[in-house]
């Protein structure tokens, strides 16, 4: 019986009158090409196979199937046949196929049963899992809704708020909340895929020969027009609000909604109708190479994959201020025991404090219990010495941004760590080879830039010096997956990729100001372009003196336009959030307000610098602050200081919040147009001189008529 079938991706086995199916398509058993033809044909075997009473389908290996396979979605977006069909696809027709299964089939879930992988176990009478095991519906962070009866059969299961919940955040759902919701009908004692297996079998000898439920004819859940009415309003709201701009979020309330309006045949056929709007929008596709450029960041085309790793069991961190704590807390949340260390007792105090109200924070929001919250604690050992430095595999520098105190830092350390620690700075903007010159062990040292708030945002800038070994790379790189973070490796330039692109968009910001646009009108028009938060109000967020102090340190270059309404802001105190006031002014909450003194002290300003203000719609904010990022970021990876071009998309998505939905700056300017943002930049160059220099690259694949991203790169 089981060589009938496809052996590296679909086994078939029997034991005491259960056919067991056995998904094996590592490392994720995705739905790829095989995989439902494979079921298929074993649901085929058993419908003839008389000694076969009940099945079970279980996945090998770590897991059950962690949804499709998404390489396939760019294959089915360029398929115009697609469109406007009302034929179901392969696995749509392999569900209804499990569901009228004559013997009853129960679905065995460990690790991850997500996407197709979840809609397959909704089309099985039953569902079992380990305590450990996930489900989720997470296609919305792809620009897509479920396209296999998801958003038809979920809300049987669960209800309608549950449903909704879980197709327009996408996030993942435990065992023990899919049992509370209906989704999953028992949880197995066990942890290992052989103990599920052993209690699955069981399961299904103890359910051969009854009639197995049919999810699709089911309901009970499905409420009321009344009730129903406020749960949409709610989920529309909520999607507006949190999700803005994106469309797969809208359309994955519209099919839900049709599950209480529709027959189950006519819903599917109008979620399969909105899952094609989504999969051949800009927005997925956008999201979809955000998706594989995350996974590209990782591959070092000189770091091997073989390259020897070197063992961070321990680590310290040096500096107790916001970056110092929250990077402790981080390695802490990772199980990294961290010592903690600042120069006097009131600073390590304060830090300590902080890194409690932060964690108290986390159990209030239900994050994290306070149990996992006090082992955490304990994993932080404060010290206001070096004694016990010699045992720690990684050491963090995170001091004030000055490269005396850096390198003194540094001298230190060398002195006291041990051979083979790492030795990195989490400097923003400084140059890690005159760091890296304070020690005898340059190879050791290396950038982790980690960016606010360390604990929560997910990139981490790993910069490479030009004596960092390959060992201190890789272990860098994968320090970042242990982390939880996303890791980019960058080149040694001032501000790295994200710092220096960041300085152009936020210096258009200010210039918008000055030219005429009000703080409020420029924050709004990049929020609605999708931004998470206004560069106006991120400057707040910062401090505006911190770059107040780097223009005080670099002499002006002589017929570039420069800063003159943030200098003065600062020249009265006016530093931002910590202050009280900056471009906003601030309650005793921090929350920002206008304030109405700001318009009439920039026309001043202006006034004395020579500037006409002048009327600024919101499409030139938005163009000025986007294309200042496109055009340094094409100079970046014309110098080499990123990879790629899709490093710099990762590095925006992950550490600025560039909206996903629009795939990154540089994919951004792919779908605009090479040739039509070139030639707006030498517009802005007419009027505002050579800050504006379009970048020899960017120029050279305008004129080409090229892309940043190949063809083959924008669906990979």
């Amino acid at each position: 019986m089981q060589n009938a079938i496809k052996p590296d991706l679909i086994q078939l086995t029997k034991t005491g009158g259960v056919a067991i199916i056995t998904v094996n398509n590592p490392p994720v058993n995705a739905m790829s090409p095989g995989v439902p033809e494979g079921i298929d044909r074993a649901l085929d075997h058993i419908a003839s196979d008389d000694d076969v009473r009940a099945v079970v389908v279980i996945g090998a290996g770590r897991t059950f199937v962690a949804g499709a396979d998404i390489r396939e979605f760019g294959k089915m977006s360029a398929n115009k046949s697609l469109r406007d069909t009302d034929t179901p696809d392969l696995i749509t027709r392999l569900l209804l196929k499990i569901e009228d299964s004559e013997k009853p089939v129960v679905m065995a879930i460990h690790g991850a049963a997500f996407g197709a992988g979840l809609e397959i176990a909704m089309a099985g009478g039953y569902r079992v899992g380990l305590r450990s095991a996930q489900v989720g519906q997470p296609e919305v962070k792809l620009g897509l809704i479920p396209g296999a009866a998801g958003t038809q059969r979920l809300p049987r299961l669960a209800g309608i708020a549950k449903a909704l919940e879980m197709c327009v955040y996408g996030n993942p759902v435990s065992a023990t909340d899919a049992l509370n919701v209906g989704i999953i009908d028992r949880i197995l004692d066990g942890t290992t895929q052989a103990e599920l297996l052993a209690g699955a079998v069981a399961f299904a000898r103890s359910m051969a020969g009854k009639p197995a439920p049919k999810t699709r004819e089911r309901q009970d859940r499905l409420g009321d027009a009344s009730a129903n009415a406020s749960l949409f309003a709610a989920a529309r709201e909520g999607a507006a609000k949190k999700l803005r701009g994106q469309s797969a979020p809208l359309a994955a309330i519209a099919a839900v909604e049709a599950s209480t309006q529709m027959s189950f045949t006519d819903g599917c056929a109008f979620e399969r109708k909105l899952f094609l709007e989504c999969l051949l929008s800009d927005q997925s596709k956008a999201l979809i190479h955000v998706f594989f450029s995350e996974r590209e960041a990782a591959k070092i085309p000189d770091v091997p994959k073989e390259t020897p790793l070197l063992p961070v069991q321990t680590a310290a961190v040096v500096g107790a201020g916001t970056m110092g704590g929250a990077i402790a807390m981080t390695l802490a949340n990772a199980g990294v025991p961290v010592l903690l260390k600042d120069t006097d007792q009131a600073a390590l105090d304060r830090g300590l404090a902080t890194i409690r109200l932060n964690y108290a924070n986390s159990v209030r929001s239900g994050r994290f219990t306070p149990e996992a919250v006090e082992q955490r604690l304990a994993l932080i050992q404060p010290t206001l010495t070096y004694d016990s430095f010699a045992d720690a595999d990684l050491v963090i520098e995170a001091v004030f941004e000055g490269m005396a105190l850096k390198k003194e830092v540094f001298q230190q350390l060398d002195a006291v760590c041990k051979p083979g620690a790492i030795l990195a700075s989490n400097t923003s903007t400084l140059n890690i080879d005159e760091i890296a010159s304070a020690v005898t062990r340059p190879e050791a040292v290396i950038g982790l830039h980690f960016f606010t708030p360390a604990n929560v945002t997910k990139l981490l800038e790993v910069v490479r010096g030009k004596a960092s070994s390959r060992e201190v790379i890789a272990t860098s790189m994968q320090l970042a997956r242990k982390l939880g973070k996303v890791g980019v490796l960058v080149g040694n330039c001032v501000g790295f990729v994200g710092n220096r692109m960041f300085l152009q968009y936020c210096q258009q910001a200010e210039f918008l100001v000055e030219d005429g646009a009000t703080v409020e009108a420029v924050d709004r028009a990049l929020t609605e372009y999708g931004m998470s938060i206004g560069p106006l109000a991120t400057m707040d967020m910062s401090g505006l003196d911190v770059g107040w102090r780097i223009r005080r340190e670099h002499a002006k270059v002589p017929g570039m336009r420069q800063i003159v309404a943030e200098d003065r802001l600062c020249e009265m105190g006016r530093f931002g959030r910590k202050t009280g006031a900056g471009w906003y002014i601030y309650d005793e909450q921090k929350r920002p307000m206008p304030d109405p003194q700001i318009a009439a002290l920039i026309r001043q300003w202006a006034a004395e610098a020579g500037i006409a203000q002048r009327t600024i719609d919101l499409r030139e904010i938005v163009e000025r602050c986007v294309y200042a990022y496109v055009n340094e970021g094409a100079r970046i990876l014309e110098e080499g200081f990123a990879l790629r071009v899709s490093d710099i998309d990762t590095i925006f998505v992950n550490g600025y919040g560039f909206p996903a939905w629009r795939g990154g700056p540089m994919w951004y300017a792919d779908t605009v147009g090479l040739k039509q943002v070139y030639e707006r930049i030498c517009e802005f160059q007419r009027t505002d001189g050579d800050i504006w220099r379009p970048a020899p690259l960017l120029k050279q694949l305008a004129e080409q008529g090229k892309k940043f991203y190949s063809a083959d790169e924008s669906t990979s």
